[in-house]
């Protein structure tokens, strides 16, 4: 695998611009353009110095709901990730372009808590592409480390709606009651808006109805990672020091709305769930389990 190490965070609206090119018909050919390639390149992208703005984490804080504090909420090293996602899925010898993709699942581990004193390096691959019901997916896999020691992973799946393999739709398990509903949320029009100024993804279908539309959406939804960061700033109280959390995006939030938050202790961990509050359209179902705890 190639290694290629950044010099900084690579700019997330030049890579917005770069992954809508394919959109374009012929673009695809200029040498420049992703879409060249068959598979997920094997590429490595490392960020080697990665500090965090406290100015900016408070900010992220305050869109997400998270308690002002030291340590740094889990999916805040997401967003810190993010850019490299972009800048590895703007390659040329990408498949297709990043717009359009859709977020399908996201699993954080967060191995410790992360100061936000502390200096991380930022590594994120990919994985190669395989059939979906729906499509091809593949995995952004991410990883933090502080010294030697990895104290965060993230694994962000993304769907290529297409022609899909009936063979890979996954059985049905066990249909579990809903978690009791703890909160109702009501999202204003512009919160996607202030979520990309917080986390620096500006993708359109976030920010305005009108750019929103030609992508395939009647509103402006609201960011998948913001509605998981939300979920974990609520289960704040109770999370673990070590642990993992698993979501699968179900349906997108329109915005404005409004949604009920249900979560539930188990004896396996914590079971949480985000539905439309009027028609109890499913939008978010995740999981916590605690890990085994890595020393600071």
């Amino acid at each position: 695998m190639a290694t290629r190490e950044l010099q900084g965070p690579p700019g997330i609206i030049p890579l917005y611009a770069k992954a809508a090119l394919p959109m374009i018909p012929g673009a695809s050919a200029l040498p420049f353009v992703p879409g060249s390639g068959k598979d997920v390149p094997d590429l490595e992208l490392v960020l080697p110095e990665v500090t965090f703005d406290p100015a900016a984490l408070a900010a992220y804080n305050r869109v997400c709901g998270f308690t002002l504090r030291d340590d740094v909420p889990s999916t805040y090293i997401h967003v810190l990730a993010f850019p490299l996602h972009m800048a590895l899925m703007a390659e040329p010898n990408f498949p297709f372009g990043a717009v359009g993709l859709v977020h399908v699942n996201n699993t954080i581990t967060q191995h410790r808590p992360v100061s936000v004193s502390e200096t991380l390096s930022i590594k994120v691959t990919a994985s190669k592409l395989r059939p979906h019901a729906k499509g091809k997916q593949f995995d952004m896999v991410a990883q933090a480390k502080a010294g030697r020691t990895i104290v965060w992973e993230g694994v962000s799946t993304y769907l290529r709606l297409g022609k899909g393999d009936p063979s890979a739709k996954k059985p049905k398990g066990e249909e579990l009651a809903d978690p009791p509903v703890s909160a109702t949320w009501k999202l204003q029009g512009g919160l996607g808006r202030k979520y990309a100024a917080a986390s620096g993804d500006r993708n359109p279908i976030h920010l305005y109805d009108l750019t929103a539309k030609p992508l395939g959406f009647n509103k402006a939804i609201i960011h998948g990672m913001w509605t998981k960061a939300r979920c974990l700033a609520a289960l704040e109280s109770v999370l673990p020091e070590a642990y993992k959390v698993d979501v699968q995006f179900r349906k997108p939030i329109p915005l404005p709305s409004k949604v009920t938050f249900g979560e539930e202790i188990t004896k396996d961990g914590i079971r949480f769930a985000v539905k439309n509050a009027r028609k109890g359209t499913p939008h978010l179902d995740g999981t916590v389990v605690q890990v085994p705890a890595k020393k600071r």
